[in-house]
């Protein structure tokens, strides 16, 4: 039986596109998914999204479209 998680909404539409940034979301994403929770990705610039594909996070960081 697959188990349907809460996404939860991330504005990232301010957030400089660093590893700082990433390292960030990452661990935030790793949290939520902890408890149940998965977090989708909104207002990502073409810097960020560009970042988040070059490190592999991807299929882990993902956007709400």
């Amino acid at each position: 039986m697959a188990v349907e998680r809460a996404i939860v909404l991330c504005d990232a539409s301010a957030m400089a596109a660093d590893a700082a940034a990433i390292d960030a979301l990452a661990r935030m994403q790793l949290t939520a998914r902890r408890h149940g929770v998965e977090i989708r990705l909104v207002g990502v610039s073409p810097e960020l999204r560009s970042l988040i594909t070059f490190m592999g996070l991807a299929n882990v960081l993902k956007e709400e479209r």
